[in-house]
């Protein structure tokens, strides 16, 4: 990433810089294995499944070892496990191992003496190999975009990255051959086809394929890729303007910020190179600081970051990984006056970094994997422990700052999160928006890390192909409100008063009828959670506490029930005395008492632990019944005794009974007053500005669902695989390109793959016919073993059908009502059909059970089914109801399904969509009599 002339200057900086030329010397030890013996490359691509890379018996990760491609060790149980899809995970790290390795040989080579001119030969000989190798890997059984060898793009990019990395050193080092010159030419371009091939417009995994993208422009010198790398609709520049928000932090939380972030850099090093230098645009300059300094504010007091959406839970900020970014952004920042101030905050949290947080456990990622094979044992971190990039771009000595970093209180304005803090203690509540795909349902959700303990955590997401994914994913799995026994629904909160006075600050949020104010003081934090209804609604309260606990307030425990797939063992608290409920819980020798003030019931119950935490866990939940239900919650974190003595709630008043004397909170609209004895009153205001969404003036174009009609019929037809029975003279169309939906191929083309459906209805039923055009008929049996793949039916990987029946929207912005859906898969028997419910279907949405029949037709199959009409729905002549019909298509010699072809429109691509249909979508039937 650096030119031959910066090379030299960069080897005259190495050697006189005592950090620098440390680091080189620990790039040497760590490359020494490679010298003493070629590592493996994987002669198969990567494959993701839900068991590969654990443990069979406890679930942990296995241990990544290059060196180790058959036997695969567990952290935790210490046994070692064999088998081909444990050979599939550990594919995935050893390509991008061998990448990064190849880059990292490449720049001892580039900046070393001549006793590290033999690396280069090492270097190149990976690039080489893969090349060889690389038409083998099949562009197949993807997740997520189109890869050789990997089941993902953004994985393909940041091989690429540092394929294209290496490759470029050792050119700029006059190091490389024209023979490796030829393989790295043919790698990158079809490389760089592949992942052009798919955009995933702002997700962080598309800024890696940018940089990728740009790396490859760079090699080729390919001006017209670089430009859409670079400034594209959804190049890099968009992705640092939009995808970080001007409070600088990535829309989809921490996790993907810093990973966001590293492939931004990355990509601003190749742009730097095609001539866009982002320091020369001061607003693209203040963005990149921006983003730098987020994660420095919403750090916890133990410098984790806060596992907010799906991040990670419990991971330090000061992994060598990250501490690389801000060591590389540091240096980016240039040195004048007004960077240098800049500069100095960011100087002031990475030394904080270095001297303050506890030495890490490292963890596995992706886009750093330097350390491997990983110990569980704390590593001590330092400037002489980085990777090959740190030595190519960071400063040679880390200047002072000149004043220490101080976590302070903040709202970040984009990100909707309100964080106040005092001596230690950490209070934050998400009021923001969702977070886009990563997002949870958990607006509103309180956390708290006082004395050490992360009181009220936010549990993150585990693994992506677990089951227990869908609780870490639920509202109830947070510190949030819900409403009647449901998630929130997407959509997102607003911040309405932010106010820091310092000795108190508070921070009123709302999410639809939701509110909630916390108000943080010198001994205590109060709560307070409403709901504003018109009609009576189930108010549920969750709090995870960390710790072991108990309830204070003399009473008893009853069994009861709260409905939920993951939550055992459930108990209501029957109080001796009506009253504040007191939970009393220890951790680390530290205390936190809740004062817990509400008309409803207390539930006690077990659900997951935290991710990675085999134990269940106990949690509470309050909950009551009404139109305005309120909940007021006082906690107090201590070591010693308790502060406070009582708490009294009355109407918009609350007062707190201290050792001190009585403090009193009256509780307005858009202000929170305390009232202290001998003291003048505090009163906390900051009423935010609130931001009308976008609506056009004009919409030209207002979007047209597609309609079609289903014909009264006197009976049911036989359904028995024929038309027999379906008046068949105005069929659905499945036959346009614009309606298939893609995986790594195109669609091939109605006479490869298209359907004719045919409705009919009557009071009981609609009725379906559906032809089917396509040669190979590749159907899984209902005895096949598990896949075991993701969280997705085994039966999306199959020819078969998708069908979904609403109550019709009035209107075509209008969601439609709650939907019916079903998967329906042919019998290998040639005549009988299985269903199963959507995994998108709520409740008692699905009206009864399907049935029918097929048979095999000389150009491919056809189907025909009863779909027992859905709650809400009222057939009548003349009436409408929402429908969609799905054709999944699958080939032989595969693991997942190769496309769909989707009655409302498809395009765009498979991936992600399992057996699921937006509702937003669907067409309409019109019921014809």
């Amino acid at each position: 990433m650096v030119t031959a002339e910066e090379l030299a200057a960069r080897a005259q900086e190495v050697g006189g810089s005592a950090d620098l030329a440390a680091l080189l010397a620990h790039l040497r030890e760590r490359a020494r294995p490679l010298l003493e013996r070629m590592p493996m490359i994987p002669e198969h691509k990567s494959v993701l499944t839900m068991d590969g890379g654990f443990c069979p018996d406890d679930g942990t990760a296995l241990t990544f070892d290059p060196w180790s491609p058959d036997e695969h060790r567990c952290p935790r149980c210490g046994k070692t496990w064999r088998g081909e899809r444990h050979n599939w995970s550990w594919a995935r790290y050893q390509h991008l191992w061998l990448a990064e390795r190849a880059a990292h040989l490449a720049t001892l080579a580039a900046l070393g003496d001549e006793t590290d001119r033999a690396v280069a030969a090492r270097a190149r000989e990976i690039l080489n190999a893969y090349a060889q190798r690389y038409w083998r890997y099949p562009n197949r059984d993807n997740v997520l975009g189109p890869s050789r060898l990997f089941f993902s793009t953004y994985l393909e990019s940041l091989w690429t990255c540092n394929i294209v990395a290496a490759a470029a050193l050792l050119r700029a080092s006059d190091q490389l051959d024209d023979a490796t010159t030829r393989s790295v030419n043919q790698v990158v371009e079809e490389a760089a086809t592949v992942i052009g091939d798919y955009d995933e417009g702002f997700s962080n995994r598309q800024t890696w394929n940018n940089a990728a993208l740009a790396a490859a422009a760079v090699w080729f010198e390919d001006e017209e890729l670089a430009q859409r790398a670079i400034e594209g609709p959804t190049g890099l520049i968009a992705h640092l303007v939009r995808g970080y928000g001007r409070d600088g932090m990535w829309y989809e939380g921490e996790n993907y910020h810093l990973f966001a972030l590293r492939g931004l850099l990355t990509g601003a090093g190749w742009a730097r190179l095609a001539g866009v230098d982002f320091r020369d645009d001061q607003r693209l300059a203040d963005r990149l600081h921006a983003a730098l300094l987020a994660p420095s504010l919403t750090a916890l007091p133990d410098f984790t970051y806060p596992a907010r959406k799906d991040s990670r839970f419990g991971v330090s900020l000061a992994q060598p990984g990250y501490l690389e970014i801000w060591e590389v952004g540091i240096s980016r920042l240039g040195k004048s006056e007004t960077e240098d101030e800049k500069r100095d905050e960011l100087l002031g949290w990475l030394t904080a970094l270095y001297t303050n947080a506890e030495p890490p456990s490292l963890e596995l990622m992706e886009s750093y994997l330097h350390e491997a094979p990983i110990s569980r044992v704390p590593f001590p971190v330092a400037r002489s422990t980085l990777s090959w990039w740190a030595l190519l771009e960071m400063l040679p000595e880390l200047p002072a700052s000149e004043a220490p970093w101080e976590p302070r209180s903040v709202l970040l304005e984009s990100q909707g999160l309100a964080v106040l803090r005092r001596n230690g203690r950490y209070v934050s509540l998400e009021c923001g928006p969702q977070g886009g795909g990563h997002g949870h349902p958990d607006r509103l959700q309180l956390m708290l890390h006082a004395d050490g303990v992360y009181w009220l955590p936010d549990p993150g997401t585990g693994s992506y192909v677990a089951h227990d994914l869908f609780w870490y994913r639920s509202t109830l799995a947070h510190n949030a409100p819900r409403l009647d026994g449901e998630s929130q629904p997407p959509g997102n909160a607003s911040c309405e008063c932010f106010d820091d006075q310092g000795e108190w600050a508070w921070v009123q949020g709302r999410f639809n009828d939701f509110v909630r104010m916390v108000a943080t003081g010198p001994a205590y934090i109060v709560g307070v959670t409403m709901l504003a209804g018109k009609e009576d609604h189930l108010l549920e309260l969750p709090w995870h506490l960390a710790g072991r606990g108990e309830v204070e307030t003399p009473g008893r425990w009853v069994d009861d029930e709260l409905p939920d797939e993951f939550v055992t063992r459930v108990q209501r608290f029957v109080p001796d005395a009506p009253g504040p409920v007191v939970l009393s819980h220890l951790e680390q020798h530290a205390r936190l008492t809740a004062h817990l003030s509400f008309e409803g019931a207390l539930l006690e119950m077990e659900g997951p632990g935290l991710p990675g935490e085999p134990e269940r866990a106990r949690f509470y939940v309050v909950r009551a019944l009404g139109r305005n239900p309120r909940f007021i919650t006082v906690l107090e974190t201590h070591r010693d005794q308790p502060a406070i003595r009582a708490v009294r709630a009355h109407g918009d008043a609350l007062e707190i009974e201290t050792a001190a004397g009585v403090e009193r909170h009256r509780i307005g609209g858009s202000e929170w007053i305390v009232e202290r004895e001998g003291q003048d009153a505090v009163v906390l205001r900051g009423r935010r500005e609130q931001t009308s969404p976008f609506v056009p003036l004009l919409e030209i174009d207002p979007p047209t669902p597609v309609s079609a009609p289903a014909f009264r019929v006197g009976g049911p037809p036989p359904l028995d695989g024929t038309v027999e029975g379906f008046d068949l003279s105005e069929p659905l169309e499945l036959m346009l390109e614009d309606q298939y939906r893609r995986s790594e191929d195109a669609y091939p083309g109605p006479h490869d793959f298209s359907a004719l459906a045919y409705a009919a209805w009557d009071e009981s039923a609609l009725y379906l016919a559906v032809v089917v055009t396509k040669p190979d008929l590749v159907l899984r049996p209902s005895t096949a073993p598990p896949l075991r793949l993701d969280n997705d039916p085994d039966a999306i990987h199959s020819d078969g059908l998708q069908v979904y029946v609403a109550p019709a929207r009035r209107h075509s912005g209008d969601p439609a009502g709650a939907p019916a859906g079903y998967l329906i898969i042919p019998n290998e028997d040639g005549h009988s059909v299985r269903a199963s419910t959507t995994s998108d279907v709520h409740g008692a949405a699905a009206g009864g059970s399907v049935r029918g029949g097929w048979r095999r037709t000389e150009e491919g199959y056809c189907v025909t089914v009863a779909i027992p009409w859905p709650a809400g729905a009222y057939p009548h002549a003349g009436g409408r109801v929402g429908f969609d019909l799905i054709i999944n298509e699958m080939l032989p010699g595969r693991l997942r399904r190769v496309g769909q072809l989707v009655w409302s429109g498809g395009g765009g691509w498979v991936w992600l969509r399992g057996d699921r249909q937006d509702p937003a979508r669907f067409g309409i039937l019109e019921l014809v009599g």
